[in-house]
């Protein structure tokens, strides 16, 4: 179990980069903080491109960081947006990489209140990881 005031620091963290994200396309500003093996919180927002698949949502950014950082493992992912939207199908595949099934996400509006709180497998069932490769011979 994570400490709790660990998880407050990571919802400060989140709603933060909200606050820096570049968003003038949608709107929608996001904000993402994740808790690496180190004992570090890595924020991220998303940052949007006039050509729209070139940008990048807050909960990449924030993984990208921490696996830059050595990080193979995350203990938590918080995640704040306008109005308690969950993370896309890409941000979840990623995370999936990085994540163990119980590790607990937490879904926070644009004024950090407590939207949803799941284990990673409520998030993402059945999903495709390393050991989706291995083939039966």
């Amino acid at each position: 179990m994570i400490d709790p005031n660990i998880i407050e620091q990571m919802k400060k963290v989140a709603v933060d980069y909200a606050q820096g994200a570049y968003a003038p396309y949608s709107g929608y500003p996001v904000g993402a903080a994740v808790l690496g093996e180190d004992g570090k919180i890595y924020g991220g927002c998303n940052i949007e491109n006039a050509a729209y698949p070139s940008g990048i949502c807050a909960e990449r950014v924030a993984i990208f960081k921490a696996v830059s950082e050595g990080n193979r493992k995350l203990l938590a992912v918080v995640v704040s947006t306008p109005n308690g939207g969950s993370p896309c199908g890409a941000c979840r595949q990623v995370m999936r990489e990085f994540v163990d099934n119980l590790t607990s996400v937490f879904i926070l509006d644009g004024k950090g209140e407590l939207r949803a709180e799941m284990p990673f497998t409520t998030l993402l069932p059945r999903s495709f990881g390393p050991e989706s490769l291995e083939v039966d011979e």
